[in-house]
C-alpha cells in the first residue's frame, strides 16, 4: 500500500511540472509580442512625423476598397440619407398584396435586393386603392427565372421584364436599369438617330435605377424587411406640392420616350397635379414624336388616358399640348376655334358619359367609345361617296367605314375584335331609320343594340331634329309589350320617310321565256 502511495505521488509530480513548463514560455512570448508591438508603433510615428506629404499613388487602392465596403453594405444602410421610415405615413406590409411580398421574400432569400416600387407607392402616399403591384430587383431576367421556374415568364425585347403568375394575377418583375453611355452594343442598348431609345436591357444598381425612372413621384421604391421607402428625387415632397417632374433633362427624356408625354398629361388629369415649367415647355414641340411609337402601344396608352375615370380631363389637356392630333389625324379637319362643332361635342359627350359609367362602376366598352369618337368622320365620308359615286347608304357607310378604320390604326392600332363592333353599331344607325315589318324586332334583338341605342340619343342630343322623335321612339318600343309595340308600328306607318333617306327600290322581277320544246316526231 505505501509503494503504491508512493508511486501515484510521483506520477502526479511529473505531470504538474510538464503544465509549468509549458505556461512559462507562453508567457513570456506574450510579453515580447507587445513589447515589440510598441516599438513599432514608435517608430511609425516617427517616420509619419519626418514624411509630412501624402503619398497620391496608394489614394485609388483606398477609395476602391471604400467603394468595395460600401458595395456590401446593404441598400438601407447604403442609402441611409434617402430612405424614409413607411410607418411616417401609416403604410405598412399589410397594405400590399400577399404575392407581392412573397415575390419580395423569395428575392431576398436568394441573396438578392427586391422592392415594390412604381406607381402603388405614389397611390398609398395619396391615399387612393392601388391597382398594380410591381418589383424592382438587381436580379437578371434569367435569374428571375431559375428561381421562380414555370410561374415565371419572361416577355420584351426592347425593355426585358418577368411576368410572375399567381392564377389570374401577373406581377411584373423589372431588373434594375442603368445609363447607356457605357455601352454601345445593339444587343444591350439600341437608340435612333431622333434619341429613343429601341433598347433598353443595360443592368445598373439601385440608385441608376431611381434615376432611369420617368417622373419623382414614380422613383419611390419600398422594402417590406424594414418597411422604409426609399426616396432619391424628393418624390414625396413633390407629393405633397402636387407636382409632376421629370428626372433629368426633360427634352433627353421625352427624346428616349415620347410616351412619357402621354403619361404626364394622364397623371395631371388623374391626380389633379401641376407639371413644372421646365417639364411643360417641350412638350408641344415634341409631340410630334409619337408618330414613330409602334401603333399597339399607342393603343394601350389610349385606353388608359381615356377609361381612367377622367378621359374629358385628359382629352382637354391632350388638345392643350397638341397630343390629341397625333393619335387621332382623321379627327383634325373637325376641330375649331371654340370647340363647338359637332365632333368636338360628340368627343366631350362620349368622354363625360364614360367618366360616369366608371365612378358609378358600370362597364366600359372601347368599342363604343370609339365608334362615337370617329362617326363624324364616317359620315362626312360616307356623303362624298354618296355624291361621286352614286352609292346608296348601305354601300357607301362599308366603303367609308373601311377608309376611316384603316386610316385610324395607322396611328392606334384597334384590335379586330373592336373594329367589328364598331362597325355594327355604325350598321345600327341606319337600321334604326327602318321602322316597318319584322325590322324593328330584328334591330332591338340585335347583341349590340344597347350601344347603338346609346348613340343614337348622343347624336339626338348634339343634331336635335328627327333624331329626337327616333330615339324617343325607340325608347318606348324597347320597353312595351307585344300588343304596345303593333299599334306602334301602325302609327308610325303614316309617318314620312325619315330624314330623308332613299326608300330601297325593289327590284323588278325578270321571268326567262322558255324555249319551245321541240317536238321529235317519231318514225
Amino acid at each position: 500500500m505505501p509503494s503504491r502511495g508512493i508511486i501515484f505521488n510521483y506520477i502526479k509530480s511529473l505531470f504538474s511540472r510538464q503544465k509549468k513548463t509549458k505556461k512559462q514560455p507562453l508567457v513570456e512570448q506574450e510579453t515580447l509580442n507587445v513589447k515589440q508591438e510598441r516599438r513599432i508603433k514608435a517608430v511609425e510615428t516617427q517616420s509619419k512625423s519626418k514624411r509630412p506629404v501624402a503619398n497620391f499613388s496608394e489614394q485609388p487602392e483606398r477609395s476602391a476598397k471604400k467603394s468595395k465596403k460600401n458595395s456590401d453594405l446593404p441598400s438601407h444602410l447604403l442609402h441611409k440619407k434617402f430612405t424614409v421610415n413607411a410607418g411616417h405615413y401609416d403604410i405598412t406590409p399589410k397594405a400590399f398584396p400577399k404575392n407581392a411580398l412573397a415575390i419580395v421574400e423569395k428575392l431576398q432569400r436568394a441573396g438578392l435586393e427586391a422592392y415594390v416600387v412604381g406607381g402603388c407607392i405614389r397611390d398609398l402616399l395619396l391615399g387612393h386603392k392601388p391597382k398594380d403591384f410591381d418589383v424592382a430587383t438587381n436580379a437578371k431576367p434569367e435569374e428571375i427565372q431559375k428561381i421562380f421556374g414555370r410561374q415565371c415568364r419572361l416577355i420584351g425585347r426592347r425593355f426585358r421584364l418577368a411576368h410572375i403568375v399567381f392564377g389570374r394575377d401577373i406581377y411584373e418583375v423589372a431588373t434594375f436599369r442603368a445609363d447607356h453611355a457605357s455601352h454601345s452594343s445593339d444587343k444591350i442598348s439600341k437608340v435612333s438617330e431622333e434619341g429613343m431609345l429601341l433598347r433598353d436591357n443595360v443592368y445598373g444598381t439601385l440608385r441608376e435605377d431611381a434615376e432611369r425612372r420617368d417622373f419623382t413621384v414614380n422613383s419611390l421604391y419600398y422594402d417590406p424587411k424594414h418597411n422604409l421607402i426609399f426616396d432619391f428625387f424628393d418624390g414625396i415632397a413633390d407629393l405633397k406640392a402636387s407636382k409632376l417632374r421629370l428626372i433629368g433633362d426633360p427634352v433627353v427624356r421625352y427624346q428616349e420616350d415620347p410616351v412619357r408625354m402621354l403619361r404626364a398629361v394622364r397623371f395631371m388629369a388623374k391626380l389633379d397635379m401641376f407639371l413644372d415649367k421646365p417639364s411643360d415647355a417641350p412638350i408641344r414641340e415634341l409631340a410630334h414624336l409619337l408618330k414613330n411609337i409602334p401603333a399597339a402601344r399607342l393603343f394601350d396608352e389610349s385606353l388608359k388616358l381615356f377609361q381612367s375615370g377622367q378621359g374629358l380631363k385628359t382629352y382637354q389637356l391632350m388638345r392643350q399640348y397638341g397630343l390629341f392630333e397625333q393619335l387621332f389625324p382623321v379627327l383634325v379637319p373637325f376641330f375649331t376655334e371654340h370647340n363647338d362643332s359637332n365632333a368636338e361635342r360628340m368627343l366631350s359627350k362620349a368622354l363625360s358619359s364614360t367618366d360616369e359609367r366608371i365612378r358609378d362602376n358600370l362597364r366600359v366598352n372601347p368599342a363604343f367609345l370609339f365608334a362615337a369618337l370617329l362617326w363624324y368622320p364616317l359620315r362626312e365620308k360616307m356623303e362624298l361617296l354618296k355624291n361621286e359615286g352614286g352609292l346608296n347608304s348601305h354601300d357607301a357607310m362599308m366603303l367609308a367605314a373601311n377608309d376611316v378604320l384603316a386610316e385610324s390604326c395607322k396611328a392606334i392600332a384597334l384590335h379586330r375584335r373592336h373594329t367589328s363592333v364598331i362597325r355594327d353599331i355604325w350598321a345600327l344607325q341606319f337600321q334604326m331609320t327602318k321602322r316597318s315589318g319584322k325590322r324593328p324586332q330584328q334591330t332591338l334583338e340585335h347583341v349590340k343594340f344597347r350601344a347603338g341605342f346609346d348613340l343614337l340619343v348622343m347624336r339626338a342630343e348634339i343634331e336635335g331634329g328627327d333624331l329626337v322623335e327616333l330615339s324617343a321612339w325607340w325608347h318606348e318600343y324597347q320597353f312595351s309589350n307585344d300588343t304596345q309595340r303593333m299599334e306602334m308600328l301602325k302609327a308610325v306607318r303614316n309617318v314620312p320617310n325619315f330624314a330623308g333617306e332613299e326608300k330601297k327600290k325593289r327590284r323588278r322581277k325578270t321571268f326567262r321565256k322558255r324555249k319551245p320544246v321541240k317536238k321529235v316526231s317519231a318514225e
